[in-house]
């Protein structure tokens, strides 16, 4: 018998959206990203390195169609009557010219079998052409914006040379909400400086805000990175698994009732993880999470406050 779940899951959500199976197939559409390009700063944010999380079909050398091909025979070898979300997933994915970006979004729908996106993006990279046009996509396939928010304390974007502010972030993710196209977030937990009373109270903050969708990711130093530097010349604290579980258990029972949350941890190759190295696949992580909500009777919006989670 399957486990209950006790928090609002991704999988249960898209059913409720779709009549079929789907799948995203990440794509490099060629982006770059403002804080590396010169706009806004150098470097990216300390903690960034894209190939981390791209798999080796999504490589900017090859056309969208065929990135979406190789995808797509990954897949399809265990569900052969699937469906697919093109993810727009590498860098900035917004940061170009509108007729850019509608050409390449709109190779994507040249296939068939490709039943909507997922943009991941910056929210100082949207404008309300941008939205605009987002909304009447919507009304034919499935569209869904996802944005970096990464933390909700200014001094940490600060720190790690995020280069958007988070009031940033509330005011675009209300934008978007307000266009009726579906809406998703980021955040990073463990980042350096933040200790469990600020994660907790990002819980809180996040609550507010009107998202469809959250992926929270604990924090993994990366080779080659910034923080790779950092923490090598100044060592600071990273998650056990046993600690990020009772943490994320804490900041679930906080969060907003109505928001889907779309993953817990990610996994980089372990030639380029300097820490925490857990040893553990994704789903082995979110097996011992829900065994430990059940185990403790935690449940998603437990202790939610609709009252102060409310925007004046």
């Amino acid at each position: 018998m399957a486990q209950e779940l006790h928090y609002n899951d991704f999988g249960t959500w898209m059913k409720a959206r779709l009549p079929f199976k789907v799948q995203k197939i990440s794509i490099n559409a060629g982006f770059t990203c403002p804080n590396r390009d010169g706009r806004i700063g150098h470097g990216g944010c300390t903690f960034c390195d894209n190939s981390t999380f791209s798999p080796s079909y999504c490589n900017i050398s090859k056309s969208i169609q065929k990135q979406l091909q190789e995808g797509k025979q990954f897949f399809s070898r265990k569900y052969p009557e699937m469906k697919y979300l093109a993810y727009f997933q590498a860098y900035t994915n917004t940061y170009e010219s509108l007729d850019i970006l509608k050409s390449k979004y709109e190779q994507a729908f040249s296939d068939e079998d490709i039943v909507g996106i997922v943009v991941g993006t910056r929210p100082d990279c949207i404008n309300k052409e941008l939205l605009e046009y987002f909304q009447q996509l919507s009304k034919e396939y499935f569209v869904l914006i996802e944005y970096g928010i990464e933390s909700t304390n200014e001094l940490t974007l600060k720190r790690i040379n995020r280069g958007h502010t988070y009031q940033c972030s509330k005011e675009i993710i209300q934008q978007t909400h307000d266009y009726n196209i579906l809406t998703g977030g980021h955040v990073i937990l463990g980042l350096p400086g933040e200790n469990r009373d600020t994660m907790l109270e990002q819980a809180d903050e996040i609550s507010k805000l009107p998202l469809d969708l959250l992926k929270i990711h604990q924090l993994q130093v990366i080779t080659g990175t910034e923080m790779a530097r950092e923490y090598q010349k100044q060592p600071f604290e990273v998650f056990t698994v046993e600690a990020y579980i009772e943490l994320l258990a804490e900041y679930i029972a906080r969060l907003n009732p109505s928001i889907t949350l779309d993953r817990f941890v990610s996994q980089s190759p372990e030639n380029k993880l300097i820490a925490p190295k857990w040893g553990l696949k994704n789903y082995q992580f979110t097996n011992l999470l829900n065994n430990y909500l059940q185990e403790k009777g935690i449940y998603q919006g437990q202790k939610y406050n609709s009252k102060s989670s409310i925007n004046p």
